[in-house]
């Protein structure tokens, strides 16, 4: 029998296969030892251990679209021709990794009809240039009870039909153990005409999902093989912003810690294990290890540090040591400020995550995490947008002397950007070149 690998071992086997990915062809021999080099570039500031240089990030978001000259909702609309717009912008610019055209079509979205979500053309201006999420209240405050009894049912019959249109007949079916010893009772309802309808939404969604992602897939086959990893393998989700941003909404949330707050803390224990399985299985697939968090409701600003170490850290944590125990690399977005949560978040295994902070204060992450975490970030968006490239430069020159020292840290932008002067992305670049070689 195989000796079970413990979670170092199993890092390195998915650091081994992210390094040697099977399933691609590289176009030239060049073109794999750079992979491989920024790679291990990545691999050498999460162990934090001193790399070649400080790895970067251009945070272009959805940049390459204004820089060729089409909006958000031209690029829903006509995939092939967004792909070419990130395509230019590829070869203009440089960094240690490249994630583009990965963006939904309005057409699918149109199909499904989702409710919470907005986008150019449809609830937003023609001009936005980005989707936004519609809170509400997709959970009501008395379905706790059977949140916690049947998570798999009361997303069925309640939280597809509630945040997706087209799925609205789902809420009429009976609840799914009900099928045990008689499976028509699944089948039986698309007797109802409204029934196939949402059964056919999803099935035109699934086609027209594969068209309009066609150009997208194949130009992110051509940048891997060009030699550009992807940082991004598998997605998950801290438990209370689960929550408080996909189900109960900021109000409904905040009522709850106060008026319900042990069923909270019951619903975040019963989806600890389903962050972490999620997050491996999108690694899995995806071959790259690293698991990316998007932290909404753990700011600054949002809850008292007593809050935060009853309601946010202790399951979140959880869910990040679980990924760790698994092999993953968790990418812990904070977005807003974490100021006042430093000393809380470095309560994890020393070299086994990364911070990547929005607006908090770099320096101070650098004294408190330093030893603890490979820090990312922050560059702020409104300065690559309005600031002069001497002041970009300036301001990255910083964050790599200070947060750079020693190792484990990346630069990127504190949040990525639409529109700006491309001369400041540039300028990042020069920074690294200039100032960012051990």
């Amino acid at each position: 029998m195989e000796q079970k690998m413990t979670p170092e071992q199993k890092r390195e086997k998915r650091f081994e296969q992210w390094l040697n990915p099977k399933h691609v062809t590289f176009k030239d021999e060049k073109a794999k030892q750079d992979y491989q080099a920024r790679v291990s570039r990545f691999i050498k500031v999460i162990k934090l251990e001193k790399p070649d240089r400080v790895p970067y990030i251009l945070p272009a978001g959805s940049f390459p679209l204004y820089y060729a000259g089409m909006t958000l909702k031209e690029a829903m609309h006509d995939n092939e021709r967004a792909i070419r717009a990130f395509r230019k912008f590829f070869n203009e610019f440089e960094s240690d990794t490249f994630m583009g055209g990965m963006f939904g079509s309005a057409k699918a979205s149109e199909i499904l009809n989702p409710l919470n979500m907005k986008w150019p053309g449809h609830g937003l201006p023609d001009d936005a240039s980005m989707s936004q999420f519609v809170e509400g209240e997709y959970m009501k405050e008395d379905e706790y009870d059977m949140f916690l009894d049947d998570l798999s049912d009361w997303c069925f019959r309640r939280y597809l039909p509630r945040s997706i249109g087209a799925l609205a007949p789902f809420a009429h079916f009976s609840p799914m153990p009900f099928m045990l010893g008689m499976a028509n009772r699944f089948v039986g309802p698309a007797v109802m005409p409204h029934v196939r309808a949402a059964f056919q939404a999803i099935i035109d969604y699934g086609i027209e999902t594969e068209k309009s992602m066609g150009p997208s897939m194949k130009f992110m086959q051509e940048v891997t093989a060009a030699g550009y990893p992807s940082l991004f393998g598998g997605q998950s989700h801290a438990p209370f912003d689960i929550l408080a941003d996909t189900l109960r909404g900021t109000k409904g949330i905040l009522l709850d810690i106060y008026r319900q707050p042990e069923k909270v803390l019951q619903a975040m224990e019963k989806i600890v294990k389903m962050n972490i399985d999620v997050g491996i299985d999108g690694i899995g697939m995806s071959g790259v290890p690293i698991v990316f968090f998007a932290l909404h409701k753990g700011d600054d600003t949002f809850m008292s540090i007593k809050q935060y170490e009853k309601f946010y850290w202790p399951t979140f944590r959880r869910v990040i040591l679980g990924l760790i125990e698994q092999g993953a690399v968790p990418l812990l977005f904070a977005e807003g400020a974490y100021n006042n949560r430093l000393e809380i978040i470095k309560d994890l295994p020393r070299g086994k995550v990364i911070w990547y902070f929005d607006r908090t204060d770099m320096f101070q992450a650098k004294k408190t995490l330093g030893d603890t975490a490979c820090l990312s970030g922050n560059v702020p968006a409104s300065l690559l947008i309005t600031g002069t490239p001497k002041q970009v430069k300036e301001y990255c020159r910083k964050l790599i002397e200070v947060c750079g020292e020693g190792g484990g840290f990346i630069l990127t932008g504190g949040a990525s950007i639409d529109k700006g002067n491309p001369d400041n992305l540039r300028a990042m670049t020069e920074a690294v070149m200039e100032y960012g070689f051990y």
